[in-house]
């Protein structure tokens, strides 16, 4: 009798444990459940590439989370799409935020992307400095990031920023095969944009990275991080699952997806060089202050924000 009645404690031990394990995975469906999709907009650079990973491997979806990506060839068209309400969030800049605040429409960053913005002159310029595109023209995307890391490279030149001819040209797409035909003598792309003008001919000067400034960030709107902190950090969670796969698979593996769910030019396949990619954490303060400065210095916003106005941490637990 004693042993049944042992065996009976130990059945109803086991049917407790594999009751609570029921309602503990009920419970992790239920909150998957409660996730509400977000809605991201991403631009043709590789800042985007952990993203189109986690959407194309599933990461999001392992997460609970339901990501809907919309992709830009402007920052003008991605920014408009923010303020009307059909993005929680992008791929973005510090300038773009600025501009934003400063325009009454709040926003946060998030995190620090890995892109990087190069200064390539075309092959028929023949310039091979800084200081040989003095009078030709540079094409841009005014009042954005690209003119920003263009200032940024004439200053540490110790150049005027009148000393070239700045060419307003807002879709990155144009801007490349402008300066692949000839059309300008430089202009200041977004990777994988720069790679692939480098390996059609054109000739890379300098950058983002040799200046050792990220301005890159990931975006929300104030309203998506006070009330979608669960989505974010399930967003978070896949975006840095897809930062370890990118940097720890063989290229071959994922280069064909990336290059048509990107949007990228077909040479990309070749041309494409992917930085090492960092798990979400927060910008440098340097990197704020210094893009709070240029907008200042050249009259586009009037407030002198600080670190704490733009940056906000859901990144701790």
């Amino acid at each position: 009798m004693k042993g049944v009645k042992t065996l009976k404690k130990y059945a109803l031990l086991i049917m407790a444990i594999l009751l609570m394990g029921l309602v503990a995975g009920c419970g992790q469906q239920e909150a998957k459940k409660d996730l509400q999709p977000l809605n991201i907009g991403l631009m043709p650079d590789t800042d985007s590439l952990p993203f189109i990973i986690a959407q194309e491997k599933g990461y999001f979806k392992e997460e609970g989370l339901e990501v809907n990506i919309q992709q830009y060839k402007s920052a003008m068209d991605r920014d408009s799409a923010l303020q009307s309400g059909n993005l929680d969030g992008a791929i973005s800049d510090m300038l773009a935020v600025a501009f934003a605040k400063d325009g009454g429409f709040n926003v946060k960053v998030t995190s620090f992307t890995d892109g990087s913005y190069k200064l390539i002159a075309s092959k028929q310029s023949g310039a091979k400095s800084v200081a040989d595109l003095k009078g030709q023209d540079v094409a841009v995307s005014r009042n954005t990031i690209i003119e920003y890391v263009t200032d940024q490279i004439l200053a540490k030149e110790n150049l005027p920023e009148d000393s070239v001819s700045k060419v307003i040209i807002p879709q990155i797409p144009t801007r490349l095969e402008m300066l692949q035909n000839g059309k300008l003598a430089a202009a200041t792309l977004p990777e994988p944009m720069a790679s692939i003008a480098v390996h059609n001919g054109c000739q890379f000067v300098t950058g983002s990275d040799e200046l050792g400034i990220n301005p890159g960030v990931i975006m929300f709107t104030a309203k998506t991080t006070n009330d979608r902190r669960a989505e974010i950090a399930a967003m978070y969670r896949a975006y840095n699952k897809a930062v370890d796969y990118l940097n720890n698979t063989p290229r071959e593996e994922y280069i064909d997806l990336i290059v048509e769910k990107g949007g990228f030019p077909p040479a990309a396949k070749e041309a494409l060089k992917l930085p090492e990619y960092h798990h979400a954490t927060l910008p440098k303060e340097s990197d704020v202050v210094d893009c709070v400065k240029w907008l200042q210095g050249k009259g586009l916003i009037q407030k002198n924000y600080t670190y704490a106005d733009f940056v906000v941490d859901v990144l701790s637990k």
